[in-house]
């Protein structure tokens, strides 16, 4: 079998974002001056949030575009944070907001998703632009998946009539996952914690999407030979939620982790609060 093709995120990302800087230059030209703005809410103080918010402060830089970071206190109710979301709907300089996943456990954390402006939920997390987006509507996707599928088109996977398996049920990757995929025309099934013999139903598909929150959880031996392995998962000591090391002789392409999916998920953002902007005119 030949070595399998790397599904190198990193080096996408980097291209995305060049093409990003002529673009917010481009605007600023024709908009007297006036640059994309990214509000991004923290709420308390969680580690890996914040580095999270800091990445994607830093994307905002390179490309040009303007970001407001709004830190709230872990003790933040969900009144205050909807009140929050609210002032920056109304802001006609803010044209994408992001609410950092996840917030503390007193917040109705959909609630709040939800009072995101539709024109300005660049992160792909309300109901609503969930449901146009598996509707076949106008819709910004959930970043990571909506960064996986530039992805697979940017190295030109084929998926319309494959057998793709998403491991993983969430809101704002799992679940949107499938239906992306769905709208390629892929035959799509969704597992979880409670799928019995995992797997043999991995075994049957064409394209594996790890999005299960586990390392290592889906292994190797699992993988069909030559399939393509997408791994969303990062955990501590730089793995995913696929045994890459046992998959990758087994598969025709694959995410590198890191390098891989996360990169992906910032220049979608990225991307998206551009076409925020540009939409709005």
């Amino acid at each position: 079998m030949t070595e399998p093709l790397v599904l190198n995120g990193k080096n996408l990302a980097k291209e995305i974002e060049s093409t990003l800087q002529a673009r917010v230059l481009a605007y600023r030209n024709t908009h007297g001056g006036r640059v994309p703005l990214l509000a991004t809410i923290l709420v308390g103080e969680d580690p890996a949030s914040a580095m999270y918010v800091k990445m994607k402060g830093n994307a905002c830089a390179r490309v040009g575009i303007d970001s407001r970071r709004i830190a709230l206190p872990a003790s933040t109710t969900t009144e205050e944070l909807l009140a929050t979301i609210n002032n920056l709907n109304g802001d006609p300089e803010v044209y994408g907001i992001l609410l950092q996943h996840p917030v503390p456990d007193q917040i109705d954390e959909r609630s709040a998703f939800d009072a995101i402006d539709l024109e300005k939920d660049v992160d792909g997390v309300t109901c609503l632009g969930f449901g146009r987006m598996a509707m076949g509507e106008r819709a910004y996707g959930s970043a990571t998946p909506a960064g996986i599928m530039k992805l697979l088109d940017h190295y030109d996977i084929e998926l319309a009539g494959k057998r793709a398996v998403v491991v993983g049920r969430s809101p704002i990757l799992g679940k949107p996952m499938a239906f992306m995929l769905l709208n390629r025309h892929a035959t799509v099934t969704i597992c979880h914690s409670r799928t019995k013999d995992l797997p043999s139903i991995i075994a049957e598909a064409d394209i594996v999407v790890g999005a299960v929150g586990k390392p290592k959880f889906i292994q190797g031996a699992w993988i069909k030979e030559g399939a393509v392995v997408v791994d969303a998962g990062y955990h501590p000591g730089g793995v995913g939620d696929i045994d890459l090391e046992t998959a990758i002789p087994r598969c025709s392409a694959y995410t590198p982790v890191p390098g891989g999916v996360g990169p992906m998920t910032i220049a979608t953002l990225i991307m998206q609060t551009m076409e925020s902007a540009e939409l709005r005119g």
